[in-house]
Order: C-alpha cells, then structure tokens, then sequence
C-alpha cells in the first residue's frame, strides 16, 4: 500500500499487528523508509527507530529463549536467536503480519518494488518494534513479540532443528563443494493455509527434500530438515 491509498496505514497497521498505538505519530515515523522521508523533509525516516527495536527485539528474543531453555549452552541460545531475528526472517515476519502493505516508499524504491525487498521489510519490522517500545513499553514488545513469533518459542528440540538450513548448507559445503538452493514448486495462495507453500531443496538439479509449511520459511526449513535426514543416511 502507498502513501496514496485510501486506507490509513496507521489504521491498518494496528489492526495487522494487533497493537494500538497511544501515539500515531511514533507508528507513521515507523512506517517511513529513509527514501521517503527523504523526498517528504529531508529526513532519515524510520532508520532511528530500527536501531532501537533492533536492541529490544534482541533483548527480548534472548530472555524468552533464556526462561524457555534451561538446557540449553550460550552457543545453543545465539543460534536460536540468530535464526529467529535474522533479516530474512523478520522480512517473512513483516509479510506475514503485513507490513509490506503499509510501509511508505519514495519513488525510486516504489519502482523497485522495495516493498518486497527483505532488507526494507525487515528494518520496517524492527522500526515497528522499536515504535511500540516507545509507545508501550518492554512488557507490550514481549507480549507481542511472543505471540508473533510463537513457532520459534517451541519448548523442546535443540536450536539445529530451527537452524536446518545453515546445518544443510555446512554440510554441503564440506561433502559436495556446493551451496543448496530453494525452489518453491506450488503456492496454493490460500492465506493461513498451514500446507500453503511447498518447497524442494536442490544442489544442483537434484532434489534432496522437500517440505511444506504456512510460510516459505516454514516451508524451506521442512524441506532442510529432510534433506538432512537424508545427509544423516548417506553418511551412515
């Protein structure tokens, strides 16, 4: 969504986020990419309050996991983190609660379609979370934050079984010489569909799993998971 729809983004974003913002002013400055901001004052937009919510987000995501996993080693923690606030994990967070229909654009990234470009998506999320800090306070982020990224706060498991992209890639690397890559092979377009995506991971043209899921992301670590298992059996 522009700048020119008829909706109100502000209006928008509380109802795609959940979260009511006391001031609407902090959500607007959330919503500004630097680009237009730029051509609107000449000011930097939201890049001040991506700094911010990219602390809290840290901050938050650690104790969750912290309370969540008694078990578990620092290494275990940074991993888990890493592979919940990454930026291509925040841009699939921000598609999936919509930001990419409010962010505010100037014209170059317009044409660019930077509303579909990770790095725009993911510092717009963290600009939000930064805004709702503000606006909210620790305790309205962890509670958003928490419900938001549900799937990632799983009480049993080890962070590899989050992290099987990075697992499948290191092994390719050491065994083939080879980078896997993703391909979405159907996309029935049904929004909260649990089985909506599926996709094949490949090094190559050979298909070493595939998996499903309600997001890419979901999808593709599915498809990591059983391309490991199968990794696991060729070494075995």
């Amino acid at each position: 969504m522009s700048e020119h729809s008829e909706r109100d983004p502000i209006e928008g974003l509380a109802e795609a986020i959940g979260y009511e913002f006391d001031d609407p002013a902090i959500a607007e400055l959330a919503l500004s990419h630097p680009s237009y901001a730029h051509e609107l004052d000449g000011s930097r937009g939201n890049e001040r309050l991506e700094f911010l919510g990219d602390a809290v987000l840290d901050l938050v995501v650690s104790e969750l996991q912290f309370q969540l996993h008694s078990d578990w080693s620092e290494g275990d923690l940074s991993r888990s983190r890493a592979a919940l606030v990454n930026k291509e994990a925040l841009a699939e967070r921000a598609r999936q609660v919509g930001l990419d229909r409010f962010v505010k654009l100037g014209r170059t990234e317009r044409r660019s379609a930077g509303q579909r470009k990770d790095s725009v998506l993911a510092n717009c999320l963290e600009a939000v979370i930064g805004a709702m800090y503000l606006d909210g306070g620790l305790a309205a982020v962890r509670a958003w934050v928490e419900m938001t990224f549900a799937d990632g706060f799983t009480a049993g498991g080890t962070p590899e079984c989050r992290d099987a992209k990075t697992m499948f890639q290191e092994w390719a690397h050491a065994r083939l010489q080879a980078t896997p890559a993703y391909r979405t092979t159907r996309d029935s377009g049904v929004e909260n569909d649990e089985e909506r995506f599926t996709v094949e991971a490949v090094i190559g043209d050979e298909v070493w799993g595939a998996g499903t899921g309600r997001s890419k992301r979901v999808a593709e670590r599915a498809a990591a998971l059983a391309a490991i298992e199968r990794c696991e059996g060729s070494d075995a």
